[in-house]
């Protein structure tokens, strides 16, 4: 049924504003109204598509990190063998592993949840692309510990990385946990390994915690953040260093 207009029909039963007698193209003319535009219509079928959803975003990003970790992983195992003794063990602490890690998640990912699954999957990743380079030079490695803890300790990595995009006590508490396990292993190999590495990698991861401390410290507010930035950097540096004097007791023994 069709709606009423409203209007009266004009003299010779044409209704006021329809096509008239003298219309001319198309045989219509609209009064009142802007003619309907042909491209519009054409048009609107790719304006009607459903945006993408924001984790077919999010998934692209964390794959990219782990691809580029699995490399990474790879070619910690050929430094083993190539690079020379004053920097051979960039390619044999965790150090080695998570300062690519946590740039790789502050570059790309967006948001906490992202960045933790990042920074898990980035760390799963490293061991094994270090795992399958080290099959390729024939020699036999078990990637099943380092699996589980990169799988645990990868989120935390993830979050602390991309909490330096932030500020207050977020940036203060990323700060501190970057830091403090860059010093504290740095420290765990120049007191419990000194005597079969070279000191030049440990004392490298030192001066760059200190600096992402020494930064940190002066981008959080108000000033008196700086005060937790540095206690939990001592704190995460003492966890760390136990954890590494432990692991061995407690993961590789027999």
């Amino acid at each position: 049924m069709a709606r009423g207009t409203g209007r009266a029909p004009a003299p010779g039963g044409v209704v006021a504003g329809a096509p008239g007698p003298g219309a001319s193209g198309d045989g219509a003319t609209w009064a009142g109204a802007t003619p309907p535009d042909p491209h519009a219509a054409a048009a609107a079928p790719a304006s009607l598509r459903a945006p993408r959803h924001p984790w077919f975003s999010a998934a692209g990003r964390i794959l990219l990190v782990a691809a580029i970790a699995f490399v990474l992983g790879g070619l910690t195992s050929w430094g083993q063998l190539l690079l020379p003794p004053e920097t051979a063990s960039l390619a044999n602490s965790a150090g080695g592993w998570t300062i690519p890690t946590a740039i790789l998640v502050l570059l790309l990912a967006r948001g906490y949840p992202e960045a933790a699954i990042a920074g898990g999957a980035g760390f799963v990743a490293l061991t094994l692309g270090y795992a399958v380079a080290s099959g390729w030079r024939g020699i036999a490695f078990d990637p099943t510990t380092w699996v589980i803890i990169g799988a645990i300790t990868g989120p935390v990595i993830g979050c602390a990385a991309h909490a330096l995009r932030r500020r207050g006590m977020q940036l203060a508490l990323g700060t501190s946990v970057l830091a403090g396990v860059l010093i504290g292993e740095g420290v765990y190999g120049l007191t419990v390994v000194a005597d079969t590495t070279s000191a030049v990698w440990w004392w490298f991861q030192i001066a760059a915690g200190s600096v992402l401390l020494v930064v940190g410290a002066l981008r959080v507010r108000p000033w008196g953040l700086a005060l937790v930035a540095l206690t939990g950097t001592v704190l995460v540096a003492g966890l760390f260093w136990s954890a590494f004097v432990l692991l061995p007791i407690l993961v590789f023994r027999g």
